[in-house]
């Protein structure tokens, strides 16, 4: 295992955070990582919004039906995407997992909440003033854990096949 695979294995949703700020090199840094990500035809059709106001977090924070631990958080980043890039879903994805991973090489802990499809999607744009042409992709609530406990994985051999499925 060499320190990128560490990083990747290490990552692990979380949902409590300690209070304390999370520094501004490592917010810099991690979204030089989003914006590094694969994008089809290098269209690049991210927005990455840094939120850090306390009413804001704890407006985004009521919105979400999975996310009420938002407001908990010292910091969340949403991932828009230019509604009318063809892949603009995809693109978005991959520059969140690599903010997330970015987040996490530093040992900021973090965790994904949907935007795409869900319902406070366009109230979480209105909200934060961005342009009618994007749309929200993710939220992504970050911080120092208040605890470390990893989750269990399914056994690889159970997710992966070679060249055909075999069900045996």
């Amino acid at each position: 295992m060499n320190v990128v695979t560490a990083v990747i294995k290490g990552r692990h949703s979380v949902r409590k955070f300690k209070s304390d700020p999370v520094d501004e090199t490592v917010i810099h840094d991690a979204i030089e990582c989003a914006v590094h990500a694969p994008t089809a035809m290098n269209l690049q059709p991210w927005l990455v919004g840094v939120i850090r106001s306390k009413d804001l977090l704890d407006k985004i924070a009521d919105f979400t039906d999975h996310g009420k631990f938002i407001e908990d958080a010292p910091v969340c980043f949403a991932v828009f995407g230019e509604r009318n890039a063809k892949y603009y879903l995809e693109d978005c994805c991959a520059a969140t997992e690599n903010l997330i991973l970015g987040l996490q090489a530093y040992g900021v802990g973090s965790c994904w909440v949907a935007g795409e499809k869900k319902e406070y999607a366009e109230t979480v744009r209105k909200l934060l003033n961005v342009p009618e042409k994007y749309t929200l992709v993710a939220l992504v609530p970050a911080g120092l854990p208040q605890d470390i406990s990893l989750a269990s994985k399914k056994d690889v051999k159970k997710m992966v096949f070679f060249n055909k499925y075999d069900q045996d």
